[in-house]
């Protein structure tokens, strides 16, 4: 059991997930100033609606993530290049499988393995080579687990992220043309109207053909993307349905996870009441929005690697109390001695501000 199992308040940091799990210095994937030939002039209006309605009925790519976020290595959150928690920095390759409309497989590969997940109709596979273990849940009626590949980081995923941001507080314009993955593409360009975001601007590759998002730039105070992630090939043909076969080859360690059992209604009250006291405080809006959440006491997690880590960061204190500051090239993070923890896009002095409401 992990430290977000133990800390469910932790699972609210989800809408920076997209933030603590990409980012980079760009530069992977070949991509030029304009297409060839010349494509038609469509408005920014024009690629969101074709991007929120595109469908495909297969595809298969490979998938180049870059992840530099500025912060110190977290003892047991890296794990080996072919670990998927491996992927919070550094430069990783992924190979993805879709066949519409219930099959769906992720493969992290590295020097030292592979990690993959497949969905095949209401079955669900974890598995990794380098341990040869596997996990097999059988998935409810109408189920969307999170770790499912389609909510896995891929393009496509880092975008719907980037869509659910689309706000007044957002400026969309079009950003001219580009070739990704040897395919024509329009590019999108979100930038926030708050000047004080982290977030300087969103570059959405979209392809001219299928309207599929093809890369996902995020790009900070810097000039240069401070994420990248872009497939390097893509084929839009029907994969091969042994691509989602999975059989665990001989002597791998096999568990069966219990599937989730469906709730009454009183159930799902009492579901709804833990959910609420469990959710997080949010301070202002848009891109400049902070979470305030408690987590405990992080130097009792059974990682003392971890605790390690934490007791490295700078000491800060104000009003709202003390605690450690954690700074990257996309967010800030203030963990609080008395266990609250402030996240956001932000400079750590609007963290203070939202810590001592």
């Amino acid at each position: 059991m992990g430290i977000f199992d133990r800390k469910p308040a932790l699972r609210w940091l989800a809408p920076l997930a997209f933030v603590l799990v990409v980012g980079g210095t760009g530069g992977v994937v070949a991509v030029t100033a304009s297409a060839d030939p010349p494509l038609e002039p469509r408005t920014a209006e024009q690629l969101l609606v074709a991007m929120q309605q595109a469908s495909v009925d297969g595809l298969s790519g490979t998938v180049v993530q870059t992840s530099d976020l500025g912060i110190p290595d977290i003892p047991g959150a890296q794990g080996s290049d072919s670990s998927l928690t491996s992927m919070v920095s550094g430069t990783h390759t992924l190979r993805v499988w879709y066949s519409a409309p219930d099959k769906a497989r992720l493969a992290l590969v590295g020097t030292l393995g592979e990690s993959d997940v497949i969905k095949n109709g209401a079955d669900l596979w974890t598995w990794s080579s380098k341990d040869n273990t596997a996990t097999h849940r059988t998935l409810t009626p109408g189920e969307r687990p999170s770790d499912t590949p389609e909510q896995s980081m891929t393009p496509e995923a880092a975008a719907a992220k980037v869509l659910e941001a689309i706000s007044p507080t957002t400026e969309v314009t079009t950003n001219g043309t580009a070739t990704v993955a040897g395919r024509s593409a329009y590019e999108l360009l979100l930038r926030p109207k708050d000047t004080r975001s982290l977030v300087s601007e969103v570059r959405i590759a979209i392809d001219s053909e299928k309207s599929i998002p093809l890369r996902v730039q995020v790009v900070g105070v810097q000039e240069q993307p401070a994420f990248e992630v872009a497939y390097s090939s893509v084929d839009f043909g029907q994969p091969d349905a042994a691509q989602f076969d999975f059989n665990p080859p001989p002597g791998a360690k096999v568990t069966e996870a219990a599937p989730h059992p469906s709730t009454s209604k009183g159930d799902h009250k009492a579901d709804d009441k833990a959910a609420a006291a469990d959710r997080p405080t949010v301070v202002g809006t848009g891109w400049t929005t902070v979470l305030v959440a408690k987590t405990g006491d992080l130097q009792s997690a059974d990682n003392p690697q971890l605790g390690q880590m934490l007791n490295s960061l700078q000491r800060v204190q104000g009003s709202w109390g003390s605690g450690r500051l954690l700074r990257g090239t996309l967010f800030s993070v203030v963990l609080t001695d008395d266990g609250r923890v402030a996240v956001g896009s932000v400079e750590p002095e609007m963290l203070y501000r939202a810590l001592a409401r």
